[in-house]
């Protein structure tokens, strides 16, 4: 049976959107929480076919986009972010890139927003947030599609849509993942929206657990950074103080480090034992007889004058058997 499109076809060159009456309720593009995808066998193929299906993700998301429901045009003010961040940052440099192109050539791709569930009047972003952030810096209205989604059908098509047309980090996607879990979504549906398998949410989180939010956002995006960097990172801080590390990247001298160099340092700064400080030796003489005596505090160590009194270190020596059994008996009464 053929996929049924996100939207339908319009003649209509009207500016508005689709009245209520002519909705339905279709799943959006990809919104099966029970599909998985099997896992490829070896890595030179597991890698040719992520991005394949990535391409191929995008690819049907513009052309379902292209061939269907009315497209309209949105006032940027009326619209919201997501209630769920997915990004740690938007990159600045690839932003006023974005703003360049859609100068020249317009919004190629609408944005997918539904009614504000809360707010009549105003929209929510499904996904196409860097869009709407470049027509907002251009002073313009907005392409986008109105949907009526539900909470889940959002979250998945948030996802699936990152996954398939932008480059978010493994940290990102990881506190993604955490964002969806603190709101109370099911696994099924936070292993669609990242398109990852159980065993793969599973470290997503714990590096999320196991990283402290705020080091996380110290560091920032580390777009080249992967999982078992980061799982590596969560192991070294458990024998390390986190706010240490994260007053190092605090610095002043740390500030001009591009994010991936932050973690690095974070790294190395985790990897680093303390040194163990040893108390120092008390040193003391002993009132009328020719020996020192230092203690600290796993041991203690007499120190013989041999000058002063020649001799004298092995007679005590020859008598340690007796006076520790004298010391043992007095122990004992």
């Amino acid at each position: 049976m053929a996929r049924k499109n996100l939207i339908e076809i319009s003649s209509s060159t009207a500016v508005r959107p689709e009245p209520t009456a002519l909705r339905d309720n279709r799943p959006i593009a990809g919104f099966v929480p029970q599909a998985r995808n099997p896992a490829p066998v070896g890595g030179i193929t597991k890698t040719l076919g992520n991005i394949t299906e990535k391409v191929e993700r995008a690819n049907d998301l513009e052309r379902q986009l292209a061939q269907g429901q009315m497209v309209v045009e949105i006032d940027p003010g009326l619209i919201d972010a997501s209630f769920v961040e997915d990004r740690l940052e938007i990159d600045a440099v690839q932003l006023n890139e974005l703003v360049e192109q859609i100068r020249e050539h317009g919004q190629q791709v609408p944005i997918l927003v539904r009614p504000h569930p809360q707010t009549k009047g105003r929209y929510q972003v499904a996904y196409g947030h860097r869009r709407l952030a470049a027509v907002k810096k251009l002073g313009i209205r907005v392409r986008a599609v109105v949907r009526e989604l539900t909470d889940d059908q959002l979250v998945v098509s948030q996802g699936q849509e990152n996954s398939a047309r932008t480059n978010l980090s493994y940290i990102e996607r990881a506190l993604f993942a955490l964002r969806l879990e603190q709101r109370g979504f099911t696994r099924d549906i936070i292993m669609a929206a990242l398109g990852v398998d159980k065993a793969a949410l599973s470290k997503m989180l714990i590096v999320t657990r196991q990283v402290p939010i705020t080091l996380i956002t110290a560091i920032g995006v580390a777009p080249e950074i992967g999982r078992r960097r980061w799982l590596e990172l969560g192991e070294r801080l458990e024998s390390v103080e986190p706010d240490r590390i994260l007053a190092e990247l605090s610095a002043d001298n740390s500030r001009p480090l591009s994010s991936d160099e932050r973690f690095h340092r974070a790294l190395a700064l985790a990897s680093r034992r303390p040194a163990v400080t040893k108390a120092p030796a008390a040193n003391s003489q002993i009132s009328g007889i020719p020996v020192q005596f230092k203690k600290n505090a796993s041991s203690a160590t007499f120190v013989f004058d041999n000058k002063a009194a020649p001799g004298f270190d092995q007679f005590v020596q020859e008598r340690l058997e007796g006076l520790f059994a004298e010391f043992q008996q007095n122990k004992g009464a």
